[in-house]
């Protein structure tokens, strides 16, 4: 399912966005790109991302920004690392036996004494931030997703719909069809000339019960009808289903085919070619359904 959001949260001196987007997947897919300063944080929003979609391919970026204003005034000596840093260095001086003092500069040029806040703030502080700018983006995402599902959700029950309509034709069909073969039968052998050939005929009997024996579709109409109840069960879900769906494409489809090969009647034959038509585009719609 497609869909789109945008959160921002804004915390000491920091601007955090978050953008998802989401395409159609058979399987959940995440994407996540980050900045640097936040990449120990990826395992933390898959999994924020994964509680809320089950299905679909999410792409998702977060952005880092220091807030209008205060990236001039946010910037720092780190005192303690700069102390420890001259402390090492005079003493590595005597270990060497090198004349002159340390000097300023040469401290301040040692890694992680200047800082600017990207360096200071650790995960564990701007997750907070991601997070919340994260729940609303999936709010949006979730929520646009769900006016999509609710699209397809009609367009579903219509296509359950038509294929409810040509089962019932085929369930007022198929009585019929062991006497219209009966009667098939007994012009054929008017046909081709062969007479004294009485309706009640052991062997023509034999014939039509071994004919209504492999045609009978009873099974497969009674399973279809089950399929048709249980997507009905999903629609009610609050559950993920699009898996769901997809098995119960594959089972109707199984129904449909025995039901075609076995049926020797052409108005069955008709609703089945009715019947294929429908489901096919039941089972695209269904790999879009979360």
């Amino acid at each position: 399912m497609t869909g789109y959001g945008r959160g921002e949260c804004a915390q000491d001196g920091f601007k955090i966005t978050v953008e998802l987007s989401s395409v159609n997947r058979k399987q959940a897919e995440v994407s996540v790109t980050l900045p640097r300063e936040l990449e120990m944080l990826e395992a933390q929003i898959r999994d924020a991302i994964n509680r809320h979609v089950a299905r679909g391919r999410v792409n998702t970026r977060v952005s880092l920004h220091a807030a209008e204003g205060k990236i001039s005034v946010r910037k720092h000596i780190n005192a303690a690392l700069a102390r420890d840093y001259a402390t090492e260095f005079a003493r590595l001086g005597k270990q060497l036996k090198l004349s002159g003092e340390v000097t300023l500069d040469q401290v301040l040029r040692a890694p992680g004494v200047f800082q600017t806040d990207e360096e200071l703030a650790g995960t564990e502080d701007l997750w907070p931030a991601v997070e919340k700018a994260l729940n609303h983006a999936l709010a949006a995402l979730v929520k646009m997703r769900e006016r999509e599902g609710a699209h397809l959700a009609k367009d579903l029950a219509a296509r359950t719909g038509v294929m409810r309509t040509a089962v019932e034709k085929i369930q007022k069909q198929a009585p019929t069809t062991a006497e219209n073969y009966r009667q098939n039968l007994l012009e054929r052998i008017k046909s081709a000339g062969i007479e004294n050939i009485a309706p009640d005929d052991e062997r023509l009997l034999k014939e039509i019960v071994l004919f209504a024996d492999r045609s009978d579709i009873s099974e497969e109409l009674t399973r279809l009808q089950s399929h048709f109840q249980q997507f009905e069960d999903c629609r009610k879900s609050k559950e993920p289903v699009g898996r769901t769906l997809d098995f119960l494409a594959q089972e109707m489809n199984r129904e449909i085919n025995t039901i075609g090969s076995k049926a020797n009647d052409a108005v069955i034959s008709r609703e089945v070619v009715t019947l294929k038509a429908e489901l096919e585009k039941f089972r695209e719609q269904a790999q879009n359904v979360e």
